[in-house]
């Protein structure tokens, strides 16, 4: 009867024990949850730039290591990318390389019309002093319309191809009055501006800056007036969707950016030097030029809308984007920027 007994309270032991690791194994998966962050399902995000002036605000953050502290706070770790242009990001952002980028407003469009699944959350910056149409120092040109039948280059598909159209158009020209040439960058268009290959291109900073310090070109007309020149943010919408705390950590840092520039030119500029690849003195003129308030006004989808219409009419894209969806400001509300 006592060895019954004892088994029966050696049972109840092994219960009770049962019952407490079991409570306790709960209890640590309810602490694991409490401690996940909310909005975040991934351990990094990957970041594509352009080394261009346009984006000044988060290569601060990227220098000052705000971005990569603060995603360490949510468990996550920062991946960037150099690309040259709009095209090749635009391919790394299809294939799924990239989560979050920054290009101009008529990249941005060829990228969403091909089918990509993205959304422009900010611009990055506003600046129609930053894109011209330049020419030799020594040139005969005085006036846009006597760019009639001379060779003009642009880089096919930027926000600077839209300027010509738009200088031409004002003139009362079309691409047709003048002798088109697609070149690859800016720097192929300074270079050929330089040996006299053709007599006009239309370009943006660092390029403008540059051709004026070496003395191989100067300014026939800027975008003042003409386009505002939008540079733009972009997400993938899947990224987004699933990581909408990284995405407003992303747009706080930009705007920690924004602010320190406005107070600090200098240290900006010294800052940002190495990833623009334009001294510290250039950028000091550079940068004024630009306007780099995040929020989306709605000028600013006006402008987006010309755009769009501009390349579809030249072909540059084969469907039509709804610059009104194409666009989320939900993203820069829940930042906290107006």
């Amino acid at each position: 009867m006592l060895r019954r007994k004892g088994k029966i309270l050696a049972a109840s032991m092994v219960l009770l024990i049962i019952l407490t690791v079991g409570c306790s194994s709960k209890n640590n998966v309810s602490s694991e949850k409490s401690n996940s962050t909310s909005g975040v399902k991934v351990k990094e995000i990957r970041i594509a730039t352009q080394p261009i002036p346009n984006y000044a605000p988060i290569f601060v953050a990227k220098q000052k290591k705000w971005i990569e502290q603060d995603m360490a706070k949510v468990g996550v770790k920062v991946t960037w990318t150099s690309f040259a242009s709009g095209p090749p990001e635009n391919e790394s952002l299809a294939s799924g390389s990239q989560d979050i980028g920054m290009m101009g407003d008529s990249p941005a469009f060829i990228g969403k019309a091909a089918g990509q699944d993205t959304s422009i959350i900010a611009s990055s910056s506003i600046g129609p002093k930053a894109l011209a149409v330049m020419i030799a120092k020594d040139s005969n040109i005085t006036s846009p319309k006597q760019l009639k039948g001379k060779k003009v280059a642009v880089v096919k598909g930027s926000y600077a191809h839209h300027l010509i159209y738009l200088i031409l158009k004002q003139n009362n020209m079309t691409t047709d009055d003048v002798q088109l040439i697609n070149m690859d960058t800016n720097g192929d268009i300074s270079a050929a501006i330089a040996n006299k290959s053709i007599d006009a291109g239309a370009v943006w900073e660092p390029t403008i800056t540059k051709m004026e310090n070496n003395g191989a070109g100067k300014v026939l007309v800027d975008g003042t007036g003409i386009k505002l020149g939008i540079c733009t943010y972009i997400v993938r919408n899947k990224f987004a969707q699933e990581n909408p705390e990284l995405v407003k950590i992303f747009l706080q840092d930009v705007q920690k950016g924004v602010d320190f520039e406005k107070e600090n030119l200098n240290e900006t500029a010294q800052l940002i030097s190495s990833e623009v690849n334009l001294p510290q003195d250039q950028l000091i003129k550079v940068l004024p030029k630009y306007d780099f308030n995040p929020n989306l006004t709605a000028d600013d989808i006006t402008e987006l809308k010309k755009t769009e219409d501009f390349m579809k009419s030249s072909n540059l894209i084969t469907t039509s984007v709804d610059v009104d969806k194409f666009v989320n400001k939900d993203y820069l509300k829940q930042a906290g920027i107006k």
